[in-house]
């Protein structure tokens, strides 16, 4: 039973956290932290892909027009809008996919419930926001240029704790793109990610060795997909709204408690 709840608690936290700009690696990790799960990353590979894969395909669900017509622009195999625009999603996925196979050792031993770590990476999340929501309106597009500063925003945000859609949506908006297409870009920009990831970690057979049972998966799954659906759809009328504000001080506040927190329980030394 308690298995199940810590499936479905999972599942909520990543549909939420992954739009949300919050960070759902850093509150994964927290959430394992103060749960008392001292599992590594490896042994729970299986559960966290099985919600990345919930929150891609509520991705997939709330943009499938626009996917459906980038398809189809970008198979007439001529130059058009769409094509233009699949090749900024592709730019932009470059530095995350250089990371991901140069560093892939590096960046699993992150996920350890480093917890000053994920504290730390919450406070620049909450400075980026703050800066994001204060920046001017525009109406520009992405162009191939951001989108690779995009992309670099992306793969740094592979650290624990800072927000993959605050970082990607923050550096958009700070280069002056509008703020609705730069929500649009960050949401759309993963999904290819996401199931490269997948894959990979299919052909490798990493999976096997993890042990979450079917029931967990689909609980976590199903809450993660059904959460997520709400949570992209709200963090695109936030972003137009500029209404970032709130979510930088709701990082602040949890990366100052839970660093307090984490410092209390081992005697004020740090990682």
């Amino acid at each position: 039973m308690e298995d199940i709840i810590r499936a479905i608690l999972l599942g909520i936290i990543q549909g939420l956290t992954e739009f949300l700009p919050v960070s759902s690696s850093g509150h994964l990790e927290l959430a394992k932290y103060f749960s008392g799960d001292d599992s590594l990353a490896q042994e729970s590979l299986l559960m966290t892909v099985t919600l990345h894969a919930a929150t891609a395909l509520s991705t997939i669900v709330v943009f499938r027009k626009d996917i459906w017509s980038i398809l189809k622009g970008t198979f007439q195999f001529r130059w058009n809008e769409d094509l233009a625009f699949t090749l900024k999603i592709i730019v932009s996925m470059l530095p995350a996919a250089l990371v991901g196979i140069v560093f892939e050792e590096q960046v699993e031993r992150l996920f350890a419930q480093n917890i000053p770590l994920v504290a730390g990476m919450l406070f620049i999340t909450a400075i980026l926001l703050f800066l994001a929501d204060k920046a001017r309106k525009t109406d520009k597009k992405v162009a191939y240029g951001s989108a690779l500063w995009i992309g670099i925003a992306q793969a740094i945000a592979i650290l624990p704790g800072i927000s993959r859609s605050g970082a990607t949506i923050s550096t958009a908006v700070l280069l002056g793109i509008d703020r609705e297409k730069a929500a649009r870009f960050s949401f759309l920009m993963v999904v290819p990610l996401i199931l490269g990831k997948m894959a990979k970690d299919l052909l490798d057979g990493n999976l096997s060795q993890s042990s979450p049972q079917l029931l967990e998966l689909g609980l976590g799954f199903g809450m993660a997909f059904l959460t997520g659906l709400l949570a992209c759809v709200w963090m695109i009328r936030l972003v137009k709204n500029s209404n970032l504000t709130y979510f930088s001080i709701y990082c602040l506040i949890i990366a100052v408690l839970s660093f307090t927190y984490y410092l209390l329980n081992n005697g004020w030394s740090v990682q």
